[in-house]
């Protein structure tokens, strides 16, 4: 049994949970997902918390069992409490800035770069910290708008010039040595 499948996932007050077969609704103060699920994996739902069970030990649905528990307690935790991504821009000259809800980056380039949240994404940009903040309750989208962030600029390996995840460590680089008389 997989030690993460088999853990049962609690569902917090506030936060509605609708099993319909292999299709799953959570909603919550934050915002409201849905998700369809493999039919080899059963979702039930019983005091207050949700079970999840495989039918077999086929590989397939082994690998499925704890992945599956992990998504639904991401979902719930999303509408309930929210995800959010850390970015971090680093370079001299390098800023971030909010033009009303829109994220502005200036990075280099002869333009700011401005980026537009998508629906249920907002952003938060700190000058003094140079940090970004990614805030939403969908964790598959909060990591991919945050991986977008990242791609406009990323960290380069000889100054780590470029815009980074919190904690993130660039491997660097020697530059060029100098030439010997």
């Amino acid at each position: 049994m997989s030690r993460i499948g088999r853990l049962p996932v609690e569902i917090p007050g506030g936060v509605q949970v609708d099993v319909n077969g292999s299709t799953v609704r959570v909603k919550g103060p934050k915002g409201e997902l849905q998700r369809m699920f493999s039919s080899s994996i059963g979702i039930k739902l019983e005091n207050n918390q949700l079970e999840i069970t495989r039918k077999s030990d086929d590989a397939v649905e082994r690998a499925l069992h704890g992945t599956t528990r992990a998504i639904l307690a991401n979902m719930i935790h999303g509408v309930s409490k929210g995800h959010e991504a850390v970015l971090e821009v680093e370079g001299v000259g390098y800023r971030a800035e909010m033009e009303s809800k829109n994220l502005a980056l200036y990075v280099g380039y002869s333009h700011p770069v401005k980026i537009e949240p998508p629906a249920g994404i907002s952003f938060e940009a700190d000058a003094k910290t140079r940090q970004i903040k990614v805030l939403g309750f969908d964790k598959e989208l909060v990591g991919q708008i945050a991986a977008n962030i990242r791609k406009v600029r990323p960290p380069e390996p000889y100054h780590g010039k470029g815009i980074r995840y919190l904690g993130e460590r660039i491997r660097r680089k020697a530059g060029k040595a100098g030439k010997g008389k």
